[in-house]
């Protein structure tokens, strides 16, 4: 176990009935955060990947999240490759999210890879390590999300009948993430007012190409306060603070490891039409791990965002 700062949505600067955003290119939000010391457990040392359905950290529906051995066969240089990250990696992350959540009442139909991401804590990296509590989709933005990838709208309308959940499927690149580690915290020590609904700002492009990933640029400093040149093109939840969390992770996850963030699951069990006892979501955050060793290289991973849809 280790204790640690993490940085939630500060409660005093959330106003009523104004939507709070957020930039995606920069760390610049229309709101503050409030820090707050917790304990953070880590669960590496009782983790069994040989786990049946229904086992703590081994089954994304008990707590939100679960953590697989799976070494990939793509290299380190292979990630810096963007057309080889769509192909070659993409193709190994569908794998396993069938290996690893079809059994036999579940069958996956169809696995729909929309985005990824690839973060360095590294001053010159567009993307860094997130320090904030936060969940990717909304319902709102989880559903918009289907839409937006799967046409014609009759198909999308389709697979919306039936359970479909979005999912991160998140792996360190190159070393541990020994820096920087990511912490996830227990669905089940949540409550549904913890979370606020935040729009998130992606740069306006003129390319024709509807598809975000890899264009990330880091803004100019002059253009921070502006909201020009930005559009509203997704919904996340910030999270509000809240005694009752529980925080996890697996100090010094390895290349070897891959864990999976539930997003969104139209089972969850506090949207109409849930099941029991399905948890719905994972809150989620980098941070600052006290113990980590002067002179660790600094976090690279990637997180894949995946749709996956059921029969």
């Amino acid at each position: 176990m280790t204790t640690s700062t993490f940085r939630y949505l500060d409660p005093a600067t959330i106003t009523p009935g104004v939507a709070p955003w957020a930039k995606v290119d920069v760390d610049y939000t229309s709101y503050s955060r409030k820090t707050v010391t917790k304990d953070v457990t880590n669960f590496a040392d009782c983790l069994d990947i040989h786990s049946k359905r229904g086992s703590f950290g081994a089954d994304i529906d008990v707590a939100g999240f679960a953590v697989y051995r799976s070494p990939s066969a793509t290299t380190p240089e292979d990630f810096e490759d963007d057309r080889t990250v769509r192909t070659k990696y993409y193709a190994e992350v569908e794998a396993l999210l069938r290996e690893r959540l079809e059994h036999s009442g579940q069958k996956i139909k169809r696995i729909e890879i929309f985005d990824h991401t690839i973060r360095k804590h590294d001053p010159s990296a567009a993307r860094q390590p997130v320090q904030q509590v936060h969940v990717d989709q909304t319902p709102k933005a989880a559903e918009a999300r289907v839409r937006r990838h799967i046409t014609p709208k009759e198909e999308a309308d389709a697979l919306l009948q039936n359970r479909y959940q979005l999912i991160n499927v998140w792996r360190p690149i190159r070393h541990p993430a020994t820096d920087f580690p990511l912490a996830v915290i227990d669905y089940r020590t949540t409550a549904p007012e913890d979370f606020v609904a935040v729009s998130l700002l992606y740069p306006k492009r003129n390319d024709g190409d509807d598809d975000d990933r890899g264009k990330e640029t880091l803004p100019s400093p002059e253009t921070l306060n502006s909201l020009d040149g930005y559009e509203v093109k997704g919904e996340t939840y910030g999270v509000l603070p809240n005694e009752s969390h529980k925080f996890y992770y697996i100090k010094d996850m390895t290349p070897n490891e891959a864990m999976f963030i539930k997003c969104f699951d139209s089972w969850g069990d506090r949207l109409p039409g849930g099941k029991k006892g399905v948890a719905g979501l994972t809150p989620h955050t980098a941070f600052v791990d006290p113990q980590t060793p002067e002179g660790t290289p600094g976090r690279e991973s990637i997180e894949v965002r995946c749709l996956v849809f059921y029969e």
